[in-house]
């Protein structure tokens, strides 16, 4: 299904036609188009709906989970002291699975047709538009989906009590990343920390991209030695 020299006509509904790149398909995924106006995903009305979401639908729609969550280890027995701890390790959590998944899964590498549609739906179209605020965060039926086995997960490895909190942390840390995510894209920061941390995210997606993954922080790119080198330290070699 992979066609030899195609050409994708960013005028027609992109999402099957990018499998037909093949092996061109990463370069041309990594070459951004800056424009706030995304493309059209299907021509289908209601799969296109299904592909737009506002960034405010995130917190609206997951925020009332967590403080439910939350509750139930509360609602069994645990103290102030203890939901702190299980919110902040879910939170922990969080940015080592927003690392994981940001590095070998939204950055694998693809050839194949269909290889190259589901990369492209799943993080290859914000590469391509950076700046689509309608797909910048992602839809909430594919996070209730995901929701499923992340609760496993944790109900895994942790006691019952425990369970809730620990999953509403872990929630509350997604939540936090994708609104984190669109304001680094769209949001003008006044101060030098979210100014940074724009930079350095800005950085992933126009100059090295296959490093920088951390999102709402840098620590696991410095632990796993995929901090990006400064265009300073470049000049210096």
């Amino acid at each position: 299904m992979v066609a030899q020299d195609f050409k994708v006509d960013l005028n027609k509904a992109l999402v099957f036609q990018v499998g037909h790149l093949g092996e061109a398909y990463q370069e041309w995924v990594h070459q951004p188009i800056v424009c706030k106006e995304g493309p059209r995903f299907f021509e289908n009305e209601f799969w296109e709906f299904l592909t737009r979401t506002v960034w405010w639908a995130v917190p609206v729609i997951w925020l009332p989970v967590v403080f439910y969550s939350i509750s139930m280890s509360v609602r069994m027995g645990h103290g102030f002291p203890e939901i702190a701890l299980m919110v902040f390790a879910g939170i922990f959590v969080w940015t080592l699975l927003e690392y994981t998944l940001h590095r070998f899964l939204f950055h694998i590498e693809t050839k194949s047709y269909w290889g190259n549609t589901a990369h492209y739906l799943l993080h290859g179209c914000h590469h391509k538009h950076p700046m689509d605020g309608l797909r910048l965060v992602f839809p909430p039926a594919a996070t209730a989906v995901l929701c499923v086995p992340f609760w496993n997960l944790v109900k895994l490895i942790s006691v019952p009590s425990v369970t809730p909190a620990l999953f509403g942390g872990g929630l509350l840390g997604y939540v936090m990343y994708d609104c984190t995510h669109y304001y680094l894209h769209h949001g003008q920061p006044s101060s030098d920390v979210p100014r940074n941390l724009k930079k350095y995210h800005l950085n992933h997606h126009f100059r090295i991209q296959d490093k920088g993954f951390g999102i709402t922080s840098s620590i696991w790119d410095r632990v796993f030695g995929t901090l990006p080198q400064s265009k300073a330290a470049k000049k210096d070699r």
